[in-house]
């Protein structure tokens, strides 16, 4: 177990991480990564039933996570290293030729903490239902848990997939929507307006919650009561608003940092920005 400020500690490491990382190759994004590092950093420390010494791809027995929005990557790898999954050196090969840690999770590398390989927006949710669906018939009683992006929210299999897990009452998944309002190509309302995202999940059938991904202590409460809420008939959604680039100041609230690297300059302010307790470690 871990108090809220040793979770905020390490959400504050793993986003140096990201910067790190994605400066390194000038290549990544960092934006999304920044904003989800509380949401991750709670989940993989402090909520999820998982075995990071001893991963198997089916995953009986534990907690599965399935990350729809591939593309931020480097605050899954982060967290998956720093929980213990593999050695943290190896963030320093993120996005280099042969390396287990490519631009976008992928299975044929063998890297423990990723079961799908993701990035296609959309497909995530399908696969976690299955998952969970599996469990279910198994009569494993853990969880399944997902994480996907606002901007996703625009493909058509994210709505087919939750008319399926209403209707067969998956009710052993937790599906979380970044809420950031920002998409690559600029706000979710100017590219494709999706209206009030509490109410869509509701008429389709699923429980909703909402929490505030940059405040810790609503993170981990939220996802507390969430599981709460599990075996009882309905799948659960949680919108979690965030901000894109949070903790670092020039990349908070612009969709410009979706998918661009700091130079050497604007890594050392972000890095002076991101503070942690023990020292750099």
């Amino acid at each position: 177990m871990h108090t809220n400020n040793e979770l905020k500690d390490i959400a504050s490491q793993v986003r140096r991480d990201v910067v790190r990382m994605v400066h390194a190759v000038q290549s990544g994004h960092p934006g999304g990564s920044l904003g989800c590092a509380d949401f991750l950093t709670a989940l993989y420390f402090e909520i999820l039933k998982h075995n990071p010494k001893n991963f198997t791809m089916d995953g009986i027995g534990e907690d599965l996570f399935f990350l729809s929005n591939g593309h931020i990557s480097p605050v899954f790898y982060s967290v998956l290293a720093r929980s213990g999954y593999f050695d943290v050196k190896e963030l320093s090969t993120f996005r280099k030729l042969n390396t287990r840690l490519q631009g976008h999770p992928t299975t044929h590398e063998h890297l423990p903490g990723v079961r799908i390989a993701s990035g296609s927006l959309g497909q995530g949710l399908s696969v976690a239902i299955g998952a969970a669906t599996t469990k279910k018939l198994n009569h494993d009683k853990h969880l399944v848990y997902s994480l996907h992006g606002d901007g996703e929210m625009q493909e058509g299999q994210i709505w087919e997939a939750a008319m399926y897990a209403a209707a067969k009452k998956v009710d052993n998944l937790i599906s979380t929507i970044d809420y950031n309002g920002q998409q690559i190509d600029g706000s979710t309302d100017h590219v494709l307006a999706m209206g009030d995202m509490n109410a869509k999940w509701e008429a389709f059938g699923w429980k909703t919650l909402t929490m505030n991904g940059n405040d810790m202590d609503d993170v981990t409460k939220t996802l507390r009561h969430a599981q709460t809420l599990t075996g009882k008939g309905q799948p659960i959604m949680i919108i979690m608003k965030t901000i894109m680039g949070y903790g670092v100041d020039f990349m908070m609230h612009s969709h410009k940092w979706h998918g661009i690297a700091p130079n050497d300059e604007q890594l050392a302010n972000a890095l002076s920005q991101l503070k942690v307790s023990q020292g750099d470690y």
